[in-house]
């Protein structure tokens, strides 16, 4: 086995320590901060197009944090001794990388919708009502309540992906 040079698993381990932190912070910054104030100061035009501002730069920021995630989070695995190959599980600590990549791919799967699905239709009912168009408040209360069942479940599992990280260091 070819051993990785400390240097490079540094940089990796730092670069997936910050998008995490980018990930992470922005998607708890978002549910905890921005969303309440947002909803409790501004009017719903402003609500939907202040949130349609904030979450395009957080959803370009996020993007960009897992595709970061993904490279060093690949690079760290395969320099890991426990590391066997794909789908490999006969240790504990592949069991539990394999739990946590499975939870990465439910977040992913959440987040795609929020932004190419949510997202877009909170944005065509604040277009809707900044021209002066009617909104059914039902439909309107609906995205919200989705919006925020969204927002928690991918707080939930950044929480349980952390959790799976922490059980596979204990491991290693």
């Amino acid at each position: 086995m070819v051993q990785t040079p400390t240097f490079a698993l540094t940089i990796a381990y730092w670069l997936h320590m910050l998008a995490t932190v980018v990930w992470v912070g922005g998607l708890a910054a978002l549910m905890l901060i921005v969303v309440p104030a947002a909803r409790k100061s501004l009017p719903q035009e402003g609500y939907a197009d202040f949130l349609g501002l904030a979450q395009g730069r957080l959803q370009q920021l996020g993007w960009f944090s897992l595709l970061l995630l993904i490279v060093t989070g690949l690079f760290q695995m395969i320099a890991h001794p426990a590391y066997e190959g794909f789908l490999a599980v006969q240790s504990p600590w592949a069991a539990a990388i394999l739990f946590k990549h499975l939870t990465i791919g439910l977040m992913i799967a959440v987040s795609a919708y929020v932004t190419w699905g949510l997202t877009p239709a909170m944005r065509r009912l604040a277009l809707r009502q900044s021209m002066g168009g009617a909104v059914d408040e039902t439909e309107l209360t609906r995205i919200q309540r989705r919006e925020a069942f969204f927002l928690r479940l991918n707080a939930l599992l950044a929480v349980i992906i952390l959790a799976l990280t922490a059980w596979a260091r204990a491991l290693s």
